[in-house]
């Protein structure tokens, strides 16, 4: 029988090219995409059909026809049939660079970063045996397992071998006894040998004891009281990792105040606690806060706020200067990141467990307000294609004034638009092409040149340097020396189209770090007439312009269309400007853009 894409029931010879959202390997058949559990991308399969979904089409792998170099044997024997594991096929080194590939792809595509800065990724210790959490679906006659996720089949299982022994142990104590109910939770304290399970089981043959409330887990010398409806990471040993990055990212001295959003059962504010002088924990679970508050005992700079980040936020008194976001698999609530915004903490580390609502969320924190300054994968869930990422976000400084290196009074203009205090001064820079430069590279080096010839003036701030030339046909065309050397620019440029370069400089006086950037556009001039370029040349304004015209020029309004920026064409695109400015770390949220330059510079960040 075949579905509606009539590949149902098909075996078909397949290579897949890559990853799906869900860790089975994809590629596309005969117009539609199909994922295949049990593959890897680069090989070749025989892969069996055998379930249609409204968006994708699944299959298994039958056969292998060509190894991935990175194939092994799983080593569970309920690997295929039990979807919990999607990697245990690929060698853990392997699963350590498709995760990290992962998290670039999702910053890059979902977030727009064009070099997230991704950090090496923190293997896991344990490989297998490190889960302290399992949730059992109840089969026939009172077996415990787990469904696959596309055939809804329950598979019997004897011992998971992702779970810590302890977990292991209640599973064969209760395995063909719970027939009095259909899920099963098992919770194992790896540090404490204490353990939860629910619901409560009544029958008599009940081995173990069931339905306790809570049960205790022991991280860095603190004991953590875990109620059963409360989060808690299930890798114990990652976790202490995880706790390090967090603390590092924070840079803490002691004297902070922190916020712990989506606080739990107080991991992070308890063990940062000795480290900062305040934290304040939020968590909206009733449960998980009453557990927080009595794992916090003698810690009495940790308080707790019951309620939604999102609300909590705007209620603070005061600006903390670090906060901690570990919220769930779909990320923070829009008005949590407005309100974090507008708190502007010094420092912000993100936990995340999903790349993408991370790269969405980073996005939004780093459009103006945050700089990203480092993402670190961590594998908390080897095996699968889960991973774990711990973001670090910076404030960015704010933009109170800058200097301009430039003479130029169209350059002076532009500025003011921006409505931030400036001082403009004239570069000592000779100007002029070297031998064998282009014209790109010249605007790039004089621009350069220009700031860095200013920084010293301006050691607390940033300073612009720009350098702008007119390109006709492959030509550089600079400053008109004299009439007739502007007469025959301007008689050249006539009725037809030329570029204009722009090289922008933005230095960081206190640093010294810069950034650079070219800015094209491409310009259509009308065909004037000679008695007009006469007319122009005799009120002087050709000779302080490359290419012996201005744009915005009234006297004779030489363009006909501009595509492109055309502040770029007076000599500064302010979007380029204030992209360098953002890069360097400098806040451009309040900067007065025009429409046009604010437009540009939302089409830059989308091609970063």
């Amino acid at each position: 029988m075949t579905g509606r894409t009539g590949l149902l029931g098909r075996k078909l010879r397949l290579r897949p090219d890559s990853w799906g959202r869900l860790g089975e390997a994809t590629c596309v058949v005969e117009g539609h995409r199909v994922f295949v559990f049990g593959a890897i991308p680069g090989e070749e399969v025989i892969a069996e059909v055998f379930r249609e979904r409204r968006h994708y089409v699944a299959a298994r792998v039958l056969e292998v026809v060509e190894p991935s170099p990175h194939r092994v044997d799983p080593p569970c024997p309920y690997f295929g049939p039990c979807t919990g594991c999607q990697w245990q096929h690929v060698d853990y080194d392997a699963q350590l660079r498709y995760k990290s590939d992962a998290v670039i792809d999702a910053l890059q595509r979902v977030g727009g970063f064009a070099n997230p800065p991704v950090e090496s990724i923190v293997p896991s210790p344990d490989q297998l045996g490190y889960r302290n959490h399992a949730r059992f679906t109840v089969g026939e006659h009172g077996s415990l397992g787990f469904v696959n996720r596309e055939t809804r089949q329950h598979v019997t299982v004897e011992e998971c071998m992702l779970m810590d022994p302890g977990v292991n142990q209640v599973l064969q104590q209760l395995q063909g006894r719970c027939d009095e109910t259909t899920q099963l939770s098992v919770r194992w304290g790896v540090n404490t040998d204490d353990y939860l399970v629910q619901p409560t089981l009544k029958e008599a043959d009940v081995p173990v004891a069931t339905g306790q409330k809570t049960y205790a887990e022991s991280l860095r010398g603190r004991t953590f009281r875990i109620a059963s409806p409360s989060f808690f990471q299930v890798n114990i040993r990652q976790l202490e990792r995880l706790v390090d990055l967090v603390k590092e990212g924070l840079k803490l001295s002691g004297n902070e105040t922190l916020v712990d959003a989506y606080a739990g059962v107080g991991t992070f504010a308890l063990l940062l606690a000795p480290y900062a002088k305040r934290i304040i924990a939020i968590e909206d679970s009733p449960a998980a806060v009453e557990d927080a508050k009595a794992n916090a005992d003698g810690l009495p700079n940790v308080e707790f706020l019951l309620g939604r980040t999102e609300e909590a936020l705007p209620q603070l008194q005061a600006s903390p200067d670090g906060v901690i976001l570990d919220p769930s698999r779909k990320g923070c609530h829009p008005s949590a990141l407005k309100s974090l915004a507008g708190l502007k903490p010094r420092r912000v580390v993100y936990v995340s467990c999903d790349p993408a609502t991370l790269a969405r969320d980073l996005k939004i924190l780093c459009r103006d307000v945050f700089f990203l300054e480092s993402v670190t994968p961590l594998d908390m869930f080897p095996q699968t294609h889960h991973v774990e990422c711990v973001a670090v976000l910076t404030l960015r400084r704010p933009l109170d004034d800058l200097l301009l290196a430039s003479s130029s009074p169209r350059r002076r203009h532009l500025i003011t638009y921006l409505e931030v205090p400036f001082e403009a001064i004239t570069p000592d820079v000779e100007e002029g092409a070297e031998p064998g430069e282009s014209p790109e590279d010249t605007v790039l080096r004089l621009a350069l040149a220009k700031a860095r010839a200013a920084a010293d003036r301006h050691p607390n701030g940033p300073v612009v340097g720009a350098d702008t030339l007119v390109v006709l046909e492959g030509r550089a065309l600079g400053k008109p020396a004299d009439p007739s050397q502007a007469r025959q620019m301007l008689m050249s440029l006539r009725g037809s189209a030329h570029r204009v370069l722009t090289g922008v400089a933005v230095v960081d006086g206190d640093s010294g770090n810069f950034r650079i950037s070219l800015c094209e556009s491409r310009v259509l001039m009308r065909n004037y007439s000679a008695s007009e370029i006469d007319q122009y040349i005799a009120s002087g304004s050709p000779f302080d312009k490359a290419g012996g015209y201005g744009v915005q020029d009234q006297t004779l309004n030489p363009v006909a269309r501009v595509d492109g920026c055309r502040a770029n064409v007076i000599g500064l695109p302010l979007c380029t400007m204030a992209r360098l400015l953002r890069d360097l770390r400098f806040n451009v949220e309040s900067l007065s853009l025009p429409a046009e330059c604010r437009r540009h510079l939302r089409k830059q960040g989308k091609k970063e």
